[in-house]
């Protein structure tokens, strides 16, 4: 292999060469029945085979196979809802990648089909291809492999270096036995210690410590009769607590940090540990309640935990060593994918792999919360001090103005045209009015929600359409109906059957404006459907024309249209479709992260799309940046299998988290919206608190410039007033209000601790 070293060091020292070796002439086999010459399928006749760096993760490459189209070909295709043009691997030892020949000696690279049976191979027969071309990819695979597994540059390698990826067949099974279960990792991440299953949960301190406290090890913990849990990754760290009181990380102990599985408690079981000489210190399950976050630039790792009594902290491991980070973060992703998604890692495609570990390669630096020293912020806090310091004040009850019914707010929709907000309580809607000096006042209720047969239904989800005269409601007892409220009669007066079969999970408007206009069609999902409601046929109201329908139970939760009605279905797994029509095959389909989306909005060019799940926000950005439809957006074209986007996720910083009463819960995130504005603004509440982040600086990747303002009830939901990107319409639990988004505070323990009184903790009313 030595002949080969000038050109490696063309090609592989490159960092900004995306392809590394391309063989140009092939095809592409599936093998079967364990023998390379048995059952054959001819997946793609004409093919080439390209070594690739996987973008914004270092030291991963793939193995791409790409069709070959002959001339004409391609654009008789191009038409098609879902064409197969490549496929994607991740290099690595699992692969067991060999080469070999064909009869008539023509060279062959030959792997294993991850998604398939264990004696399932994919070949690729490169004819004409000579033999020092054959060596040199060969050699690159090798380097691949090499890189990936040790996290290192293989620039200097010697040969011997790369003799341990060459693969060998298995010597013959001595026992029939099943062999113990590992997570997905490279073997380097697999170490030999164990850590023990804690009699309790959680090793934490209820108070902030003193900068010497070390955390204990208490006795159930050290002398633990439970069985030892397999460790999946171990790397020596400094562990640190928060100290509420003085606003910084204070170190406890120079740990061993680890991720282990516990077969006790399932197959998908996995639990964060640390420990000392002196035995363990911390053990905490693995779940995306962590609200866990990786930083790069310390080489840190925090989350939160609430113990047992309720005390919620946070914590964090600070590695010594980058390479240590990296190791560390790639298998505690893994096996909080696998927590989530109760599914082995290596059952994911390459590609779907890559968008997941990217989303936690996405950064910002970690600093004590106090510690903002920006020169723009700091003038803005100093502004902000006297305005701190004020009550809020609203304007006098008036007398004459009716009572609010009984009950407790459940639901908020913000008007288009008429200036109104209407909040759902129980079985009635209340109507408030925006007074134009940034207040909202009630108006008027509209009583006894019923069905044209006067039976009276709680509103599960409501809409206004038809420029604002109507409102749909979702009426959980009859999930076949929709029902529609005439707003100024305050009455339902038509009950819509969509089908007899297909539920009404969730609605959408046609446009992302179509509520200022009489548009009457809607559209709406099933948990595995698509389809277009139109109000105006006659008997059930689907439109069979324009309905999409799934074999599997994909969960559908969330859709959200652009303004030119293109699609964004979210679901329950986590997973994002982009339809550019109702009734054709997704044009992009983004892979879950594990956790359930309940919410989902869309900039109205379709550019952005940020979906909601409990503790965090995704953020994806659709424009597609290489391959033959750079510039188009996910809604209209695929994207490359290399070139998916790299979700962005926005949350809390777990030391924020730590002063709040309650863990993270967001409400579904909304942008601002209104016709020609652009959107600048996302908007969530979780808890007591509204949280609203600065999309400008979002987009320039601070994912932690948000601000946040505390109540002294649960805010039910939020969103911007139509046409407006600062004026946000609040519904609590027993109030409704309007606040200017410039009243929200950079998170700090005054601003975080300290609530605002609403007018029903003023005066003895619900409003």
């Amino acid at each position: 292999m030595n002949i080969f070293r000038s050109l490696l060091g063309k090609v592989w020292h490159d960092p900004n060469a995306a392809e590394v070796v391309k063989i140009s002439e092939g095809q592409l086999y599936l093998v079967r029945s364990g023998a390379v010459r048995g059952g054959r399928e001819c997946i793609y006749n004409d093919a080439m085979a390209t070594i690739r760096r996987v973008p914004s993760v270092e030291h991963h490459f793939q193995l791409v196979i790409t069709r070959v189209y002959e001339d004409g070909d391609q654009e008789l295709l191009e038409d098609e809802e879902e064409t197969d043009e490549e496929r994607v691997f991740l290099i690595g030892e699992e692969l067991e990648f060999r080469t070999g020949t064909t009869a008539d000696g023509e060279p062959t690279f030959v792997w294993r089909d991850l998604d398939g049976d264990v004696d399932e191979l994919y070949e690729f027969v490169a004819p004409g291809t000579n033999e020092p071309t054959r060596a040199f990819f060969e050699t690159c695979m090798y380097r691949a492999m090499y890189e990936r597994k040790y996290r290192a540059s293989a620039d200097s390698l010697a040969d011997a270096d790369l003799q341990e990826f060459i693969w060998h067949p298995p010597a013959a099974k001595k026992s029939k036995g099943k062999a113990t279960r590992k997570v997905s990792a490279p073997k380097s991440d697999q170490v030999a210690p164990s850590a023990t299953i804690p009699d309790s949960a959680v090793a934490t301190t209820s108070a902030s410590p003193p900068a010497s406290t070390v955390v204990q090890n208490t006795p159930s913990q050290s002398q633990s009769s439970e069985p030892d849990m397999p460790t999946l990754v171990s790397e020596p760290a400094e562990l640190h607590l928060w100290d509420k009181d003085h606003g910084v990380f204070v170190k406890q102990a120079d740990v061993i940090a680890r991720v282990a599985h516990n077969p006790a408690g399932g197959q998908y079981d996995y639990w964060l540990a640390a420990s000392t000489d002196e035995g363990q210190v911390l053990a905490h399950k693995l779940s995306s309640e962590m609200n866990q976050r990786w930083s790069s630039r310390v080489v840190s790792f925090t989350w939160n935990n609430v113990d047992d009594r309720g005390v919620g902290n946070s914590w964090c491991l600070r590695f010594l060593s980058e390479e240590s980070f990296n190791r560390f973060r790639e298998v505690c992703t893994r096996a909080l994918w696998e927590a989530s998604n109760q599914l082995l890692w290596n059952k994911a495609k390459p590609d779907e792999q890559n968008y997941v570990l990217s989303s936690v390669t996405e950064d910002v630096e970690m600093k004590d919360v106090e510690d903002e020293s920006d020169e723009e912020d700091a003038v803005e806090e100093e502004l902000d001090k006297s305005e701190d310091e004020e009550e809020e004040e609203y304007p006098e009850e008036d007398e004459e103005a009716p009572a609010m019914p009984k009950g407790r707010n459940k639901q908020l929709t913000v008007g288009y045209k008429g200036d109104r907000s209407y909040v759902v309580r129980d079985d009635k809607i209340g109507v408030f009015s925006h007074t134009g000096q940034g207040q909202v006042k009630y108006y008027a209720s509209i009583s006894n929600v019923a069905t044209p047969k006067g039976k009276v239904f709680s509103p599960k989800h409501v809409m206004l359409h038809d420029q604002d005269t109507k409102m749909v409601l979702m009426n959980p007892a009859e999930p076949h109906a929709l029902y529609s409220l005439d707003i100024e009669r305050g009455k339902v007066v038509e009950e819509w059957k969509v089908h007899d079969d297909i539920t009404v999970d969730a609605i959408a408007p046609d446009n992302k404006f179509a509520q200022m206009t009489p548009e009457q069609t809607l559209v709406g999902i099933s948990h595995n459907s698509l389809f277009r409601i139109d109000p105006r046929v006659s008997g059930t109201k689907m439109v069979d024309s324009q309905f999409k329908q799934y074999v599997s139970r994909n969960a559908f939760s969330s859709v959200a249209t652009t303004e030119a009605g293109k699609l964004a279905v979210a679901s329950e797994k986590g997973d994002l479709r982009l339809f550019d029509s109702i009734g054709k095959n997704a044009k992009t389909a983004l892979p879950p992260l594990g956790d359930p989306i309940i919410g989902v909005d869309v900039t109205a060019n379709g550019r952005w799309i940020v979906a909601t799940t409990k503790t965090y926000l995704l953020l994806i950005d659709t424009l597609i940046g290489e391959g033959r439809y750079t510039g188009s957006l996910g809604f209209d074209r695929s994207f490359p299998a290399n070139a998916k986007p790299i979700p962005r996720r926005l949350q809390l910083r777990a030391e924020h988290v730590a002063y709040m009463d309650n863990s993270v819960s967001f409400t579904p995130a909304r942008f601002n919206m209104g016709e020609g504005k652009e959107e600048n603004a996302i908007v969530t509440s979780t808890g007591q608190y509204v949280v609203a982040w600065d999309f400008a600086k979002v987009k320039k990747g601070q994912l932690d410039k948000y601000e946040i303002k505390k109540y002294d009830q649960f805010v039910v939901q939020d969103n911007f007033k139509f046409g407006d990107d600062k004026e946000i319409i609040v519904a609590l639990q027993n109030d409704v209000l309007a606040i200017n988004k410039k009243n929200l505070r950079r998170p700090t323990r005054a601003s975080l601790a300290a609530g605002s009184r609403t007018r029903s903790s003023i005066v003895n009313a619900p409003y």
